[in-house]
């Protein structure tokens, strides 16, 4: 029996390590392991106590390998994929890298591949703890996700890291590398639209495509998008989002004659001979006039249902509701009160009055407006929590990220400064930037920060937000996991504060 304490770490944490060889009847040798943990403020899940491990080394008796003939290679029953379940963990904690290839190709079992155990610990993870390269090699080519966390918070990484498993470190950080290194979009920033903005000059061009039977239109009511349901396969009435509804000029002709505000989008691609798009506003105009195009069509409001368009739509969506928004509300000039006609296909409004000081020069006045917006997640200064808030107006049990409009001659780290302050009493000092998100209601930019604080003593601006409070990354994995012991949550995926949320849970998260 060899007894060995390894080490105290600044965490508090001792591991001691008891290891017994023992020779069987036929000479195959086990290995027992058993890891006596004690810990302080270690986040790296450490239950049981006590884990007791046995390992086949070598030689290796066959009826302990599985094989898939013994199981019919077609899982279908709940007690054989338990049983595999089980198989697979004990095998990647072992380094059994055949056993594992073995479970990964059994019919029934695609997607064990990410299975979890009862503390949320996958095959990757396993392997990653008891420094398994070759397990980790296999899983990774196999697909699994290396950024699923188990019960306590920590992706596999975590755990190699903790564990000092360096070449495993090194492998999971090469795969999360390569993914932050592919741009992130958020939901609304898909616009697949090339803008074409030295056509909107182009008169004679705009108005042969307008005709073309190949141009594509979407059209608005008050806002409000015309969309068609996106239906679930096998199912006639269960939708699964919204497409904008497309129309061609025939059958708008009669509303185009009238000569409604139409706004020259893009193309689909920078060839100018690619498909153009435009938006209508249509408002005025009965509803069944389109749908004798699209039977199940309708006009939306956009908040919240534009969240359930998809990807690509919600971007061209983006685009067109920010540039009628600004339509409907600057009618008139705004440096002489004078009437403004629209130009640029859409993209600017000419004041009437020549004389006018907004004719002479580049005023930003008469180009859609965009107003900048800052959110960010507050992370506490020991980075163990996050700073979280509601609003009165938002529904019931949920919270999300600070945010406030940027002011005149503000920097983006003022900004935030400043809203954290206001808005919570945080000071914060330190702020990254993440990722930007349009939000077309009525013309926003989002613009994401990850902010660090200062201070922790939280102070609410009663006329700002209902309430705000710090939560630990395993409060926000519930949240997320709609598992919160108060039902608390925060926003869907589709908003920019879900992804400032992810990210901090799980900073190699691929989002």
């Amino acid at each position: 029996m060899l007894v060995r304490s390894l080490f105290r770490c600044s965490l508090a944490v001792t591991r001691s390590f008891i290891r017994m060889s023992s020779e069987d009847q036929d000479g195959k040798f086990q290995e027992v392991v058993k890891y006596n943990i004690a810990e302080a403020d270690s986040e790296i899940p450490t239950q049981p106590a006590v884990l007791d491990i046995k390992l086949q080394m070598t030689n290796s008796s066959t009826e302990n390998k599985l094989d898939p003939d013994s199981i019919k290679s077609d899982v279908t029953s709940l007690d054989k994929l338990n049983q595999l379940e089980t198989r697979l963990f004990k095998c990647a904690a072992a380094g059994n890298v055949e056993e594992v290839t073995s479970i990964l190709k059994i019919k029934g079992a695609n997607k064990s591949v990410n299975w979890k155990n009862d503390r949320g610990w996958t095959a990757l993870m396993l392997a990653a703890r008891n420094n398994h390269v070759a397990v980790v090699k296999m899983l990774l080519a196999e697909g699994t996700d290396v950024n699923i966390m188990n019960s306590s918070g920590q992706t596999a990484l975590d755990v190699a890291t903790f564990w000092n498993n360096q070449e495993i470190v090194d492998l999971l950080t090469g795969k999360s590398r390569l993914e932050e290194r592919q741009q992130f979009y958020n939901f609304f920033s898909q616009n697949p639209l090339y803008r074409a903005s030295e056509k909107r000059n182009d008169k004679a061009w705009l108005q042969n495509v307008l005709k073309l039977s190949t141009t594509n239109f979407v059209i608005f009511s008050e806002l409000n998008a015309f969309v068609t349901p996106v239906k679930n396969a096998g199912s006639e009435k269960k939708r699964s989002g919204f497409n904008l509804g497309l129309f061609q000029y025939k059958h708008l002709a009669e509303i185009l004659a009238k000569k409604p505000l139409v706004v020259f989008l893009g193309l689909e691609t920078w060839d100018p001979k690619s498909v153009a798009w435009f938006a209508v506003d249509v408002t005025g105009e009965e509803e069944n006039l389109f749908k004798n195009v699209h039977e199940d069509g309708q006009f939306i409001e956009g908040f919240p249902l534009a969240l359930q368009m998809m990807k690509t739509d919600a971007g061209i969506y983006a685009e067109a509701r920010s540039i009628l928004a600004w339509h409907d509300r600057y009618q008139f000039c705004p440096t002489c009160g004078s009437s403004t006609v629209v130009a640029e296909a859409g993209y600017k409004r000419e004041c009437e009055n020549k004389d006018c000081r907004s004719r002479k020069g580049i005023h930003n006045t008469n180009h859609p407006r965009v107003d900048p917006s800052m959110i960010m997640l507050v992370v506490s200064p020991e980075g163990k929590r996050c700073l979280l808030g509601r609003k009165k107006s938002f529904p019931p049990k949920m919270y999300s990220c600070l945010a406030g409009y940027m002011e005149p001659g503000e920097s983006i780290e003022a900004a935030c400064q400043r809203e954290v302050e206001e808005e919570s009493g945080i000071k914060v000092g330190h702020i990254e930037y993440h990722s930007s998100q349009p939000w077309p209601f009525p013309a926003v930019i989002m613009l994401g920060c990850i902010a660090h604080a200062k201070t922790d003593n939280i102070k609410i601006d009663p006329d700002e937000l209902e309430d705000v409070r710090w939560f630990t990354k395993q409060d926000v994995q519930s949240m997320a996991n709609r598992t919160h012991p108060l039902e608390f949550f925060f926003p869907p995926a589709q908003a920019i504060a879900h992804q400032l949320i992810k990210t901090w849970i799980n900073p190699t998260s691929n989002l």
